[in-house]
């Protein structure tokens, strides 16, 4: 990678990590990504009722994709609430635009068009659906992402062709029971005494032990400022999370029975609803040997690593689970985050970003003319 591309690739990474905007507020980074877009000749996409955008690239229908996500974390930093880059989807723009600049100069000599999605509403569990549901992906046969990974899990300068990312589901409810005197707790129905139920019941629900999975009460509200008054009503949040969309199933019925149960037991209504669903990845070895393949021919064997099992979540894979015959895989980008992900202070190391572009464009490339070859 030449000198001036890299430059430019750091002067845009440079205003994307001072412009981070929270989940379905990225306007300013939309509006900077289209304009970039427009400046190179391309004509972006945008949407109607919601930030993010898409652009293509080549002649043809779209059967290939590249999908980046857009929004930051709120987060105390130094003791200030504020929106916050520490997941690196600064660098995931960074490399979708790398990618497009790659590819626009190739653009004749492609066998067909490449879609770059700029996905927002990420970190909600909520932009893949809302793309999806506008039918973005629908002509495409490969869609690849990437993302960021901690030293921890990759070494810095090696490259991995799949993320297992795990299933999560974030429940909220409300729990009505009845208020009552402290004095005379039978004639109420004690609202904590519900949730502890709950919090029993979903200790029972039992997954195979060979698969990793769990399910927790992770907030629960009852009660004013009077102590001598049992609760009638209380809101809690239920955290679940499986290594595979199985389990999350099974622990999802789990959860039902278990609201079921309690409810009938202290005549208490308890209501809930599901207010985020990431899917657990469903890597398609087809797309995940592009992956290799490019990895090899722009770092070499001794640069690629394993693939990757994780437990935590990434909206990315919420396309294949709505459209089966999508074939995906992302790029693990070793790039020694430190010193995590969600980290207030999360750094990584730039220089791996430039790499990032070549094998993205790489893969999209190799995808294209496997799709030729199919034909």
């Amino acid at each position: 990678m030449n000198q001036p591309f890299t430059e430019r690739l750091q002067t845009i990474f440079e205003h994307l990590h001072h412009s981070p905007e929270t989940s379905w507020n990225e306007v300013e980074s939309t509006s900077y990504i289209a304009e970039f877009l427009r400046q190179e000749g391309l004509k972006p996409h945008l949407f109607k009722n919601m930030t993010g955008l898409y652009v293509d690239i080549g002649e043809g229908i779209p059967k290939v994709g590249f999908r980046t996500d857009m929004d930051a974390l709120w987060q105390e930093v130094d003791g200030k609430f504020k929106a916050n880059h520490s997941c690196g989807h600064d660098g995931h723009m960074t490399v979708a635009l790398g990618v497009v600049l790659l590819l626009k100069e190739i653009a004749p000599s492609l066998p067909g068009a490449i879609r770059i999605l700029f996905q927002p509403a990420e970190e909600k569990a909520q932009g893949a659906k809302a793309l999806a549901e506008l039918g973005i992906v629908d002509s495409l046969t490969y869609l690849f992402g990437t993302h960021v990974r901690p030293l921890y899990e990759l070494q810095d300068g090696t490259y991995s062709p799949a993320l297992y990312h795990g299933a999560a589901k974030l429940f909220t409810g409300t729990i009505q029971g009845l208020e009552a005197h402290g004095a005379r707790p039978e004639k109420g129905v004690n609202a904590i005494e519900v949730a502890a139920a709950m919090i029993d019941g979903l200790k029972r629900i039992w997954i195979s032990p060979e698969q990793s999975a769990s399910i927790k009460m992770t907030q629960l509200q009852a009660g004013g400022s009077s102590t001598n008054i049992i609760p009638g009503s209380a809101t809690f949040s239920i955290d679940a999370r499986a290594q595979n969309n199985e389990s999350m199933d099974e622990l999802t019925r789990g959860f039902d029975k278990v609201v079921e149960a309690v409810s009938t037991l202290f005549g208490a209504v308890i209501n809930y609803k599901i207010d985020a669903h990431i899917a657990a990845a469903q890597v398609d070895d087809s797309a995940k040997n592009i992956m290799k393949q490019a990895i090899l021919d722009v770092v070499g064997e001794d640069h690629l690593a394993p693939e990757i099992v994780t437990p935590g979540g990434e909206d990315f894979h919420f396309y294949a689970y709505t459209r089966p015959n999508l074939k995906t895989t992302m790029l693990g980008l070793g790039c020694g985050v430190t010193p995590g992900l969600h980290h207030p202070n999360m750094t990584f190391n730039q220089e791996r970003l430039p790499t990032g572009v070549e094998i993205i464009a790489r893969a999209l490339i190799l995808a294209l003319h496997q799709i030729e070859r199919s034909d």
